[in-house]
């Protein structure tokens, strides 16, 4: 009984951590972003090297491109609001970098976004900041950096179905 007794206590204290931290921005955003991040590394393996080159339209980016441009956009907008932005090192990548060069970049990327994310403290998330669109809050530039991802993510959906490749399966949470 008393085995029980702890057990049901032990659950319900972690239980209720878990939800504190979906109940908070930080911690909401730091468990989509590994989705995201796991859902568009998917999307990467699911493509074959010989289509990076691909884009539908010639005003369009390739599918290359869409993925460098997610990265760079990533650090960008992490060591300049979450970070020092002179630590932003990270060298573009090549133009013709390979389709394992493209993952390994993009999860580093999001490891670097989430580690500065997740030392933030939660109360500078109401911070306003200079940014080119005009005065924004930090937790609007936290959803900025989760809604490029999506943006870019959605057109290489596209992408791939206009290949006639199925995407993988959708992870939002």
């Amino acid at each position: 009984m008393k085995r029980t007794l702890v057990l049901i206590l032990i659950l319900a204290f972690n239980y209720n951590g878990m939800l504190a931290q979906q109940n908070e921005p930080k911690g909401a955003f730091l468990e989509k972003w590994e989705n995201s991040k796991n859902y568009l590394l998917a999307m990467v393996d699911s493509i074959p090297a010989d289509s990076l080159d691909y884009k539908p339209t010639p005003r369009q980016m390739s599918v290359r491109e869409q993925l460098a441009h997610i990265r760079m956009n990533m650090l960008w907008l992490g060591h300049t609001y979450f970070g020092d932005d002179s630590t932003n090192t990270h060298p573009a990548l090549a133009e013709n970098a390979g389709k394992e060069d493209l993952s390994k970049a993009l999860e580093q990327a999001f490891t670097v976004v989430h580690d500065l994310v997740n030392q933030t403290d939660m109360t500078s998330l109401s911070e306003e900041v200079k940014f080119f669109a005009g005065p924004k809050s930090r937790l609007q530039i936290l959803n900025l950096l989760h809604d490029h991802v999506t943006h870019h993510r959605g057109q290489l959906v596209v992408y791939l179905n206009l290949m006639d490749l199925t995407p993988p399966r959708y992870s939002g949470w």
